[in-house]
This record gives C-alpha cells, structure tokens and sequence, in this order.
C-alpha cells in the first residue's frame, strides 16, 4: 500500500458538493485532494457534437452514469422480504466521474424554504401532534432559509440559473412562483422558452385558478459570464439535455466552473479512477485518519491521510461508505435507534398524457428544465392537509424534455405493443402528445432506510448497500390527491384521447422515475435522531463530513440541487472561517 503525504481535507467524489468545496477551500490556502473515481471530462473532448447525441449510448445504455455491473445495490419493498441486486440501472441514475451528476442533470433549481425545514413542527402548529403518524420519523432540519438565503443566492449565479422572481424582498411580482421564500434579487438570467406544452399548461392552470410561472432551471437562457469568470453558451434547446453533457456549456456544471479554478490552485489535486473503500478510523473510533483508496488503473492500493474527510459523493454512496467505516450506529428498524441508513425517501409522481390531432409539439426540442410548472399544492402553499389526512405537497409541471425518438414512444391506450398498428399508432401520436405531470414529496417511514447486504458483495469483496423502500399509505393520498389536479389540467385542454394520470401503488427499480434519493445520514439537532447536525459533521465522527441529498430528513416535491449546492456553500465559509481554527470540533458548540 502507499501512503501519501498528509493534507487538511480529502473529499470523496467531485460533483457540485465537491466541486465547490474544492475550488473555496484550495483558494483559501488549505491543502485538498479530491478522489473521484470515474474519468475527467472537458466539453470540447467528452461532449462535442454530434458525439455527445448519441441517445443509444448516453440516453439508453447511461455512458455517463455508474456501472452498475462493479458496483450497484440490492433492493426490497419490506424488511420480511429478500433483497435482490439491482442488475441495470432504472428507477434513479447515479453519476459517474469528475462533475458527477452535475454533467448530466437537467438543470432544474429550487430553494427549499421553512415548510420542509420545520415541517414537524408547523404540521403539529396546524394539525396537532397526532397527526403525524408514529411510523413517520418526521423531524425539523434545524436550518432556516433566511440564514441559507444567501448560499441560494451563491449557488445559483455560480450555476447560471434563468428564472423568474415571484417574490423579491417581500413584494410579489406578476410572472413569478407567489408562494416562493423572498429573495434579495432576481435569478441571474431571464426563464427559458416554454414551447406549446408549456403555453398550453399555462393557460389551462390559469384558467382553474392555479398559478403557473416559467420553471427556475440552470439551462442559460442567454450567453452568461458568472461571478468566477466561467462562460456559458447559450442554451439551444437541442433536447439532449437530461442523461447528457452540454455541448454549449449553457448546462450549469461542475465541471466547467468550480472545478477548473480548484484545479488552477497548487494546493489542490485531483484523483481520478480512485475508489474509495473506507474512510480510516483511529484507535479510540472518535476521529478518522485519512481515506483508503485503490486505483483502478493499476490495482494498487493507497492511503491519503488527512486532518478532515468530506464524503462527497451520490448520496446512496456517501451512505454506503459510512456504513463500510463504521463511522456512526447503524439505523435498526426494529427499535429505531441508530443514524446511518436512516430517513430514506426517494420522490413520487403521478402523469397523464393528452393525445392531440391538430397540434404540433415538436417534442425533439427543449431542454432539461424549460417548462411551466404551478406550486399551488407544494409543502410552501397554504392549501389545507387536513381534509387529504397527508403530509407533504406536489407540483404540477407540462413541457418537453426529454421527446427524443429511441426513448420517447408515446401512444394513446389501448394501441397494440408491436407490429404495424403500433408503428402507425406511433408516428400519429409522436408530433401531437404532450404530458401533464406533478412530483410529489414522500416522507420517511420507520422500515425504510439502507443497511449492508448480508449476502451480496461488489467487485472489491464489500457488502452491497441494502435499499429497503416502497411507497406507503401517505404516499398513495398525496398521490390520489396530485392526480386528480393534473386529470383537471389534462381535462381543460380537451385532448382529443387522454391517458389519465393514476396512482402508482408500490415502488419498482426496474423502470426510470427520477434519480432524487434523499437520506441515510440526515441532519438535524438530536444526535439521537440524525447522523449530522446541520453542518453535516458526523456528530461522533466531528472531522468526517457528509454533503448532498443524503443530509435530507424526507424528500419534497422539488429538485434537490439548489439545496445541495446552497448547503455546500455554507458549509465551505463555516469550515474556512470556523472550523479550521479548531479541527475536530462540533461546529455547533
């Protein structure tokens, strides 16, 4: 094994939270090395045209995503069933490589507000302390979004986020979301183009009184300079968004703007196709020492010491590598002590589509986060739970994204799966379909959360991470409730066929949904109850450090990136400002 010099910090995966936290951290002096264990990527290289559309290779076969053949995890709807590995991936896309997700995702940006972040307490304000029920661990986070406001605001001029203010230092603007959090100033750049499906939701929304306005999405709605000097394109709305890189860099990622002015700084180095196998733990397990790492060009094993360890990888691997070290109790369903696997929501949705005659969508064309989208159902709007008897909220959205030929293949019900009435079905139905569609939040549940697989290993001889999850009777309401909302929608457009939105009962990896998974190793203020406080230091680990999704108590209706980036943000001022003068101590005391 070889044995590096020591640095201050060593951060694991380098995607938007490690990218940031490389490029503040090296700036302010201090000694990083970052170990990612896919490839590097540029534009010019990885994602010139006409190599990066291709859809067999990076939209069907996931060529940016991970290899799910060396390593995946298994999966099961109950604790009294037997997990099986996930062969393929299907129902989240995990990233792979320097930018990670960030080179791949399809830019859509929210601010999470106080309604997720006291969420307990402003059900039980409204409700009653009943109504949350016993087998849902739900918890305030501990967090405020005035104090991230700031951080939001970081985050999204760094990104090149084109949206719309609906309420700009307390005063609501026509055009906006009304029931977003107030903002200092405006997104950086004016909201995309929404195309007819978008117009049209607009104006169906607008009609039953909802309040619809353009989706805030980090695609660059025009040619942007952001405040470290990186350069975006402007966006063209090519449709090879989502699952692909951007050939323009109108696509805010990691990997053309933090992590090229990281890598400018000699403090800082990067290491790539280095997977890490466990952080190290010292003598009396109260501090870690470094990361272990085997290059997988050569098949060598390493050790990096450091004073402080970020994980900063997918959130499902920033569990799984907490759990390998034994770093924190591991969550016990049974008598719902531990921290680590615990809090597990992944997002709901619901969908409908209208089959038009007279219409011509051009679904071919778009980009990840153009669209129109109305919150009047979310965790922030004042619409009442109580009659629904559910926790959490939805947001109903319309527009093209992702109508690219191999994989988008609508046709109206009852149409045969093969032969020549599904071809004709097919190109009737390709130019003149359109979707209305909302995600919805999900909570945690008591049997859900990650453990290790007592059976399966990876490609290096470690357990599997063990996913135990499925959609539960809160799940199903909200559901019910947020696809009554789009049939209303779907209805007022009068289609000449629909294919209604319904409830989808249990939870399958096998098809796509969406690649937000949140927890594992919440945060919150009760180290009994979360794995991190609010920092995300590991309460009785204090200089290991997890970033991303993973730190989410539940999952809301929206996006997580804007938070993720806003949260690893603040946690770079504090560890330069704070915690550096003290390594090892709780940010907190």
């Amino acid at each position: 094994m070889k044995t590096h010099a020591e640095v201050d910090f060593v951060l694991v995966g380098l995607g938007w939270t490690g990218g940031i936290l490389a490029k503040e951290l090296s700036e302010a002096g201090l000694k990083v090395v970052a170990l990612e264990r896919g490839g590097l990527r540029s534009t010019a290289e990885d994602f010139a045209v006409p190599r990066i559309r291709d859809e067999l290779r990076y939209g069907i076969r996931h060529g940016l995503m991970q290899d799910a053949a060396r390593d995946t995890i298994t999966v099961r709807n109950r604790p009294d069933e037997t997990a099986l590995p996930m062969r393929r991936l299907g129902s989240f896309l995990p990233g792979e490589g320097v930018g990670g997700a960030g080179a791949h995702w399809n830019g859509i940006t929210w601010r999470w507000g106080d309604g997720e972040f006291r969420i307990r307490s402003l059900y039980e304000e409204r409700h009653g302390k009943g109504f949350v029920p016993d087998d849902m661990p739900l918890q305030d986070w501990g967090i405020r979004y005035d104090e991230l406001e700031p951080w939001y605001d970081r985050f999204e001029r760094t990104a090149g986020v084109s949206g719309q203010a609906g309420n700009l230092q307390g005063r609501l603007r026509p055009g906006g979301n009304p029931f977003e959090a107030p903002r200092r100033r405006d997104y950086p750049l004016p909201p995309l183009q929404t195309g007819l499906a978008g117009d049209l939701f607009r104006q169906a929304a607008t009609s039953l009184g909802l309040n619809p306005f353009p989706r805030p999405s980090a695609n660059a709605s025009q040619a942007y300079t952001n405040p470290d000097g990186a350069h975006f394109g402007e966006c063209q709305y090519c449709g090879f968004c989502e699952r692909f890189g951007c050939e323009a860099n109108a696509k805010g990622s990691p990997h053309f703007t933090v992590i090229p002015l990281a890598l400018r700084q000699p403090s800082f180095e990067l290491r790539t196709h280095a997977w890490v196998t466990r952080v190290d733990m010292d003598s009396s397990g109260k501090l870690a020492r470094g990361a272990h790492y085997v290059d997988l060009h050569t098949g060598q094993a390493h050790f990096q010491p450091a004073r402080s360890v970020v994980l900063c990888a997918y959130a499902i691997n920033n569990v799984h590598l907490l759990l390998l070290s034994k770093i924190g109790e591991p969550y016990d369903p049974r008598s719902g002590r531990g921290q680590i696997g615990r809090n597990y929501a992944y997002q709901g949705g619901v969908g409908a589509q209208l089959f038009f005659e007279d219409r011509a969508f051009n679904p071919f064309m778009g980009t990840g986060g153009n669209g129109v989208v109305a919150d009047d159902f979310n965790a922030n709007a004042a619409f009442d739970r109580g009659p629904l008897n559910a926790i959490g909220g939805a947001v109903l959205s319309a527009g093209h994204s992702n109508g690219r030929p191999i994989g988008y293949r609508p046709v109206p019900p009852g149409t045969p799966a093969w032969g020549s009435a599904w071809k004709a079905a097919t190109a009737q139905a390709y130019q003149r379909t359109m979707g209305v569609g909302a995600s919805l939040s999900v909570m945690p549940h008591r049997h859900h959360g990650y453990d290790l697989d007592p059976t399966y290993r990876n490609a290096f001889g470690l357990p599997l991470l063990r996913l135990t999850f499925d959609y539960q009777p809160n799940d199903h309401r909200l559901a019910a409730f947020a696809a009554e909302r789009v049939n209303e929608v779907a209805r007022a457009l009068a289609p000449a066929r629909l294919a209604p939105a319904a409830v989808r009962r249990s939870w399958s990896v096998v098809p796509y949904q969406t690649t937000h998974n949140t927890g594992g190793s919440p945060m919150g203020t009760d180290p009994g109850q979360s794995a991190t406080n609010t920092w995300g230091q590991v309460w009785q680990v204090p200089n290991v450090f997890v970033t991303g999704a993973s730190l989410f108590p539940h999952n809301a209706a929206y996006n997580p990136t804007g938070l993720v980036g806003a949260l690893a943000y603040r946690l770079a001022d504090a560890l330069i400002a704070r915690y550096v003068k003290g390594p090892g101590r709780l940010l907190n005391a």
